[in-house]
């Protein structure tokens, strides 16, 4: 499968001026969002511009310097705020993976008004491919990360999806309850890529997989199989979820997992 992994991999790719974050909404206001009508929301830029302002709440990290990597799903050109200074503003393979995934499966899938929830989204490319598909979209992600991920959800959704995406703070496995009940919060689809790395919080992550996934909840897991330790999650994962392989992309070692919640 033919997966966009990098501005450097790919040539659908391509990286832009770094820009700092302070100069992000003015530099827009100079540009044209569309040049046809496959590559940007409809409308006048600067009309569109400060919905944008008055939408983003969060605040995005002062790296030294970002880029604008480009991406194309569902037919839209998707750019994206990146900086190599954080894991959460990187787009990695199985995020790429997932979304072309989405994309060949919209209707399969039963995109259309979906509730989702991503968890560790990151610059956001997985969310505005769903949203740009018709779902309802709550992405998470750390604190230092909601600044940067608001920022593309916007640029990239507003005026271009049904339903705004919504950004909300998530730290794997504290105050699950307290943020999201269950009696309020379901979700027919939880979205998850390349969550599953060399660090040491995968006991709280998979208790939040188990945590968001109700009866009728798919779990759509996709990741590269970098260290033992994945393997070993993916064990703990199959003990908690009836998982099923639903797809491999060898080119890059990214395995997708469904994975359904077992009951007793």
């Amino acid at each position: 499968m033919d997966v966009c992994l990098s501005s450097t991999q790919q040539p659908g790719c391509f990286t832009e001026t770094p820009r700092t974050p302070g100069g992000w909404l003015e530099a827009e206001k100079k540009e044209t969002l569309q040049k046809d009508g496959t590559e940007g929301p409809p409308g006048d830029s600067n009309k569109i511009e400060p919905s944008l302002q008055s939408l983003q709440k969060f605040v995005p990290t002062d790296y030294a310097s970002y880029t604008q990597e480009n991406y194309l799903y569902a037919g839209k050109k998707i750019v994206l705020q990146e900086s190599i200074e954080s894991y959460g503003a990187v787009v990695w393979p199985a995020a790429t993976a997932l979304c072309q995934y989405l994309e060949e499966h919209t209707e399969e899938l039963n995109l259309q008004d979906a509730k989702i929830l991503e968890i560790g989204a990151g610059p956001g490319l997985v969310s505005i491919v769903a949203s740009i598909l018709g779902a309802q979209v709550t992405a998470t992600d750390l604190p230092d990360v909601l600044g940067n991920l608001q920022y593309n959800l916007l640029k990239n959704t507003l005026q271009r999806a049904a339903h705004l995406p919504d950004v909300r703070e998530l730290v794997w496995g504290e105050d699950l309850e307290q943020n999201f009940p269950k009696s309020t919060f379901y979700y027919n689809y939880v979205l998850a890529s390349d969550v599953v790395y060399h660090h040491y919080f995968l006991d709280k992550l998979l208790t939040t997989m188990v945590y968001f996934c109700q009866p009728g909840t798919v779990l759509l897991w996709a990741n590269k199989f970098r260290f033992s330790t994945d393997y070993e999650f993916l064990d703990k994962f199959k003990q908690a979820f009836e998982t099923t392989l639903l797809a491999e992309f060898p080119e890059s070692t990214v395995k997708l997992f469904k994975g359904t919640l077992k009951w007793d």
